[in-house]
């Protein structure tokens, strides 16, 4: 079923790993034009580095963002380090990031109207909440 149009799109992201590299998980918390949420992802991801986490939650965020068929998304992450790879300002050194990194650009660059902000870590406690509900959820599969 399709989705409906929203003009604006207001994406919060966060990628978790307990252990970096341990288990690893995203969050991911799309708002409308009235920051309404409109879509959630949780999700665990087997074991990665934290930054892979995050990469990998912006990439999952740029994908779900299509199906609204936005004029306008703000990505929001508590990764400065992605941010700043995103844009440019920092260089990509680490081996296993650089495809992750070629596809979040790759997606970023078919939104006619994009943006991507860092924001701290308290201003993102929706995704985060979404992270660490999937790794709860995994742990608790590995008890039972």
């Amino acid at each position: 079923m399709a989705k409906p149009r929203a003009k604006h799109l207001f994406i919060y992201t966060d990628g978790a790993s307990r252990g970096n590299p341990g288990d690893a998980s995203i969050g991911v918390v799309i708002k409308n034009d009235r920051h309404e949420i409109i879509e959630t992802v949780s999700q665990y991801l087997g074991i990665a580095t934290n930054n892979k986490a995050e990469y990998i939650a912006l990439i999952r965020a740029l994908e779900e963002a299509k199906k609204f068929h936005p004029i306008a998304v703000n990505f929001y992450l508590d990764s400065q380090l992605v941010v700043r790879q995103i844009t440019g300002q920092y260089k990509v050194k680490d081996a296993g990031l650089i495809p992750l990194h070629r596809q979040a650009k790759t997606l970023y660059g078919q939104y006619e109207q994009a943006s991507i902000s860092h924001i701290p870590r308290e201003e993102n406690n929706e995704a985060d909440a979404l992270a660490n509900e999937a790794l709860d959820k995994q742990k608790i599969k590995g008890i039972i």
